[in-house]
């Protein structure tokens, strides 16, 4: 069961579900965004698919694609430790990470996993830039 509310859009294709969700909830998609959605699916296979663009919650400009939450469920994690289903996700996105995106949340989880657990985390409030409290180093 798939909980939260969905600001994207759900696709199902072969057995992938693939969800767009955007703190904006303006539903559009960037083309980081379709970028990484797009090597994700081919590197990994996923069953399940959910990004989030997480910009709007930092200091950066309206319609940013910099900061990004991502779960991934995927029968290739089976038997790799966290660390290394860190690095399949990274592999993957090495242009993106290299280049625009500045910060990647990842969830990387076995198809069990995932069915113990089906939600996306959420991040905590960004207190950078100039979003920082008064008195706060």
């Amino acid at each position: 069961m798939l909980r939260g509310r969905l600001l994207g859009r759900l696709v199902s294709m072969a057995g992938c579900v693939c969800l767009s969700r955007s703190s904006t909830g303006s539903g559009s998609v960037g083309p980081v965004e379709a970028a990484i959605r797009a090597k994700l699916e081919q590197a990994l296979s996923p069953e399940v698919l959910e990004l989030r663009n997480e910009s709007g919650g930092h200091a950066v400009p309206p319609g940013s694609e910099t900061h990004f939450r991502v779960a991934v469920v995927s029968s290739r994690f089976e038997g790799l430790s966290p660390l290394q289903r860190h690095r399949l996700v990274h592999e993957a996105l090495s242009e993106e990470l290299a280049g625009q995106v500045h910060a990647l949340a990842i969830q990387a989880r076995t198809p069990a996993q995932w069915r113990d657990n089906p939600e996306l985390d959420k991040s905590p409030p960004c207190l950078g830039g100039s979003k920082k409290t008064r008195g706060t180093p």
